[in-house]
C-alpha cells in the first residue's frame, strides 16, 4: 500500500494565507521538497534536522488521526509541506477519504510538479517562489499547470511571497503573464526571520506597509491582493497552529 510521508498533523486552526485565509482547518504537513528556499519557514520538512519525526502514513490512517484530533470541529483540511505534490496515489486516495466524510482540502505547491490529483483539490494556491528564494521556476511548465486546471474549471489561484523588489517585480511578471486568465492572485508578505522567538507583528506590519504601498503605487497590480499572514501576526512563528 502506498503511503504519504508525515511530518506534523495538527488543528484545528485557522488558515493564515491566500485564497482561504481565515477557514477553520486542519493541517497535515508532508515532508520532502524538491527546491530548498533560502527562507524556507519549514525547511525542517526537507533539510534532514528532522528525520526522526517522519512517519510514512497510510492514507487512512492519516484520516483516523484527523478525526482524533480534531473531532467534529472541522470539515477543512490544508495539505503542506514540503512539496505534497511529490506524492502520488496516496496523496489520491487520502483526498478522495476526506470527500466521502464531506470534508473539503486546500494545498499549497510551488507549481514544479504536476499531479492529476490537482483536479481533486477544493482550494488550490499555487505558490511559485521568487529570486529571494535562490530557486528558479520553471514558467514553461507552470503554464501547463495553469492551463490544465484553467481547462478544468479548477478552484486555484496563484500566490507569490514578496521579500524586496525584485520578488515584487517577479511577480509583476507573472500577473501580466496570466492576466487575461482571470485567475486570483495573492502576494504575501515574507518572513525573513521564520526562527525568530517573541513577538514579531511589528515586524511582519511594516513589511505589510511596504508592500501596500508598492501594490498602490503600481497600475499593473490593480487586481492583486496584497496580504499578511495572519497566523504569524497572531502567533509570530509558533509552531502546531
Amino acid at each position: 500500500m502506498s503511503k504519504i510521508p508525515v511530518m506534523e498533523i495538527f488543528g484545528p486552526t485557522i488558515q493564515g494565507e491566500g485564497m482561504v485565509m481565515g477557514r477553520k482547518s486542519m493541517f497535515v504537513r508532508t515532508a520532502g521538497c524538491d527546491y530548498k528556499c533560502s527562507w524556507c519557514d519549514s525547511a525542517f520538512t526537507w533539510d534532514g534536522s528532522e528525520k526522526e519525526r517522519i512517519r510514512m502514513m497510510a492514507p487512512m490512517d492519516v484520516f483516523q488521526e484527523l478525526k482524533e484530533l480534531g473531532g467534529d470541529h472541522f470539515d477543512h483540511v490544508t495539505i503542506t509541506g514540503g512539496n505534497p505534490a511529490l506524492i502520488g496515489d496516496a496523496m489520491k486516495q487520502f483526498i478522495e477519504r476526506l470527500h466521502q466524510s464531506n470534508i473539503e482540502v486546500g494545498l499549497e505547491t510551488q507549481g514544479s510538479k504536476w499531479q492529476d490529483w490537482f483536479y481533486l483539490v477544493n482550494d488550490l494556491t499555487i505558490s511559485p517562489k521568487p529570486p529571494s528564494s535562490g530557486m528558479k521556476p520553471d514558467l514553461e511548465l507552470l503554464d501547463d499547470i495553469i492551463r490544465k486546471l484553467k481547462n478544468h474549471k479548477s478552484n486555484f489561484s496563484l500566490k507569490i511571497v514578496v521579500f524586496d523588489d525584485a520578488d515584487f517585480e517577479f511577480a509583476k511578471m507573472l500577473n501580466n503573464r496570466y492576466m487575461g486568465d482571470h485567475i486570483p492572485f495573492f502576494l504575501s508578505v515574507g518572513n525573513s526571520n521564520p526562527g525568530e522567538e517573541g513577538d514579531i507583528s511589528s515586524r511582519l506590519l511594516h513589511s505589510l506597509d511596504w508592500l501596500w504601498g508598492k501594490v498602490l503605487e503600481d497600475p499593473e497590480m490593480n487586481n492583486v491582493r496584497p496580504l499578511p499572514q495572519l497566523h504569524a501576526l497572531v502567533w509570530s512563528n509558533k509552531r502546531g497552529v
